[in-house]
């Protein structure tokens, strides 16, 4: 009697058991339909803000006729100036974003960030040597070598981090990257002070902006950003793998370096490519990454594609309060995410106390 009793009890358990996992896991899945529902609805938002606010006032017949090409009217060719500028600050800060949470999953350090690491930099850096010594013009080409250097700097970073105990910690990444950029910053001066020709425009374009946008310059650009979003959602498994720390990953059957290298070259790609578009823009992928394990959890699949979401609303509202704000001039949107992202850096410096993910 006992036993049967003690067998339906087990039994019983046991059944209780997989339905609320499976319930658990719909309930999740479902959570993450409804955030993905929501920020594609807030990103639809921002975008008709980024068309209707400026420093001229627009109609919906001016955003209709602007959207659409026609420019008769100058309220019309204010619209149509904005929307190239909408999809550039969409499309760099979707790329900021998703490296970021990249970086992130690849050097398991919370503070990992295109601009803290010293990539952006790196990348500007090149860029502004192409132009002041070899004559360089032309999107496609700031792209090419945009990502020669930010590759180069990735791994320059990543081994100096690596020197001495412990291996590459977040806080010996945060300070190798640091240093890094502040070198770079001033080898950008040096060359730049020579040439009163090119001083003013790469100054302008060093502090990260998307003012003057057209799609002539956009459109060279999307072929090495698909590369770059497509190498880092593939990675999104390995990312995973990742998380649990090498050896267990290996143990899991993941092949460690090719997974870390294919994330972080994504990664590489995205930044060069984002920074020849608009300059070093930073803290995009530091803030947004955070703010979507909050959402989603830490599942890659999930996070990468929410990260990206997030930074191209992110940088657009940027843009959009560059704008207001300053009426009627403007603030780089690269002013605006070092005053949003510059606090939070210090936040998780202290919250976490730079421990690994």
């Amino acid at each position: 009697m006992s036993t049967t009793s003690s067998t339906g009890t087990t039994g019983s358990t046991s059944g209780s058991t997989r339905p609320a996992g499976a319930d658990s896991l719909r309930s999740s899945r479902r959570s993450r339909v409804v955030w993905l529902l929501v920020v594609v609805g807030v990103l639809a938002c921002v975008a008709v803000s980024s068309l209707v606010l400026g420093s001229r006032q627009v109609g919906w017949g001016d955003i209709v006729a602007g959207v659409t090409g026609h420019d008769t009217t100058i309220a019309e060719a204010a619209v149509a100036k904005r929307v190239p500028r909408t999809v550039l600050a969409m499309v760099v800060g979707a790329a900021l974003g998703l490296a970021g949470a990249a970086m992130q999953g690849v050097t398991r350090n919370p503070l990992a960030d295109p601009g803290i690491l010293g990539v952006n930099m790196g990348a500007s850096l090149a860029v502004v040597t192409g132009i002041a010594w070899f004559g360089l013009s032309g999107a496609q080409s700031f792209t090419w070598v945009a990502i020669t250097g930010a590759a180069v700097t990735a791994v320059f970073v990543y081994a100096v981090a690596s020197m001495g105990r412990g291996g590459p910690t977040p806080l010996k990444l945060a300070l190798a990257g640091t240093a890094t950029t502040a070198a770079f910053s001033s080898f950008i001066t040096a060359v730049v002070l020579p040439r009163g020709d090119i001083a003013d425009s790469v100054r302008s374009w060093q502090i990260g902006g998307v003012g003057g946008a057209t799609f002539d310059r956009i459109l060279p650009v999307v072929p090495f950003l698909v590369v770059g979003l497509l190498v880092s959602v593939v990675s999104a498994r390995g990312l995973n793998s990742l998380a649990l720390g090498d050896d267990v990953a290996a143990g899991l059957g993941e092949r460690v370096a090719i997974a870390r290298g294919s994330a972080a070259l994504g990664a590489v790609v995205l930044c060069g490519a984002a920074t020849a578009l608009a300059g070093p823009i930073g803290f995009v992928g530091l803030v947004l990454p955070h703010v979507c394990r909050l959402l989603v959890g830490i599942d890659h699949r999930w996070l990468l594609p929410f990260s990206a979401l997030t930074g191209a609303c992110l940088l657009t509202v940027a843009d959009v309060v560059g704008r207001v704000v300053a009426r009627p001039g403007e603030l780089d949107v690269g002013i605006i995410t070092a005053i949003i992202g510059a606090p939070f850096f210090i936040y998780i410096v202290r919250r976490q106390k730079v421990r690994a993910l």
